[in-house]
This record gives structure tokens, C-alpha cells and sequence, in this order.
């Protein structure tokens, strides 16, 4: 291992202690916090990946992220009353976020440009299209995508590569 791929895999440790074998992050990458995050095994991520892990974001085996993907777990609320900063009891800035935590199952391919949002539950075995906003539930095994993403079909057995020579 050479210099740089030793600083990066110390950087990594530290940010991300909780990644499986093989876990690939393409920079630049950008986290809140990281160890809040935990990636799969073969997991691999394109460039520009934020992610806002103020709660749990858990990512499964062999996953699969396109460039500039986002997933944010913070939640603030709507009135500003209540979204602006005030003076807490112990005299500094703060604010009332608040955050759900977010979950992608095993062998999922999320394409470039994908927004995933608090409390976003995606299932194993999904395809999420590129340019979608995930504000919900995604069965196991769908392809959806939109916004909001919306389930559009199921993934089946007739896409496999075998039954499109096409692409060959």
C-alpha cells in the first residue's frame, strides 16, 4: 500500500469505523458525522456522496451509488417559531432538529443524482432511477424512480442480462 492509500485508509477508519470488506467511497465525499453511517461489504459510491447521518443511515452488501447521491437524515420544523435558532439554557446556539434514520438493503443500484430522505426504508434488490427523490417505503426487489419515486415495477428474472443480447 503506498502513501496516499494508507492516509486515505486511515481517514476512512476514522470517519466510517463501521464499513465491510471492500467498501469503496470515490471522492470527494462528505458526511455530518460518519459514525453514524454503516456501509456493506463491496459496497461502492461515485463522487459528490453527502450524507447527513445526524440519525442511523445503514447501507447493505453490495450496493451500488451513482455520482452526487445525497441522503439526509435531519428533520426541522415547518414554522419558523420553531426552526430558528434561540440561546439554549446553557448560553450557546442551538436549534430543534430533529431526524428518522434511513435504510438500503443488499444488492440495490441507486443512479446518479438521487435524493434520499429521513425515514427512507429501500428495499434488497432495488433499482432507484436516476434524478429521484426517496421519501418513503421501497419494496424489496422494485425498480422505482421519480419525484417522488414511485415503485414503477417489479425486478424480475426477464431482466436478466440473458434475455437482453442488445446490450452485447
Amino acid at each position: 500500500m503506498n502513501t496516499d492509500e494508507n492516509e486515505r485508509k486511515n481517514i476512512l477508519d476514522e470517519l466510517l469505523p463501521t464499513r465491510g470488506e471492500g467498501a469503496y467511497l470515490q471522492g470527494p465525499i462528505y458526511f455530518d458525522y460518519g459514525i453514524h453511517t454503516s456501509l456493506g461489504k463491496s459496497f461502492y459510491v461515485n463522487s459528490n456522496f453527502t450524507v447527513l447521518d445526524v440519525c442511523r443511515v445503514t447501507i447493505g452488501d453490495n450496493v451500488f451509488i451513482g455520482p452526487n447521491v445525497s441522503i439526509f437524515t435531519p428533520i426541522h420544523p415547518l414554522r419558523w417559531q420553531d426552526r430558528n435558532m434561540y440561546v439554549s439554557e446553557k448560553g450557546t446556539m442551538t436549534n430543534k432538529e430533529y431526524g428518522a434514520p434511513v435504510t438500503i438493503g443488499d444488492n440495490c443500484w441507486i443512479a446518479g443524482n438521487v435524493t434520499i430522505l429521513a425515514g427512507s426504508k429501500i428495499g434488497s434488490g432495488c433499482v432507484i432511477g436516476a434524478g429521484s427523490v426517496v421519501s418513503g417505503e421501497i419494496p424489496d426487489h422494485s425498480v422505482a424512480y421519480g419525484v417522488p419515486c414511485r415503485v414503477a415495477r417489479a425486478v424480475t428474472n426477464l431482466d436478466g442480462l440473458e434475455y437482453h443480447r442488445e446490450l452485447f
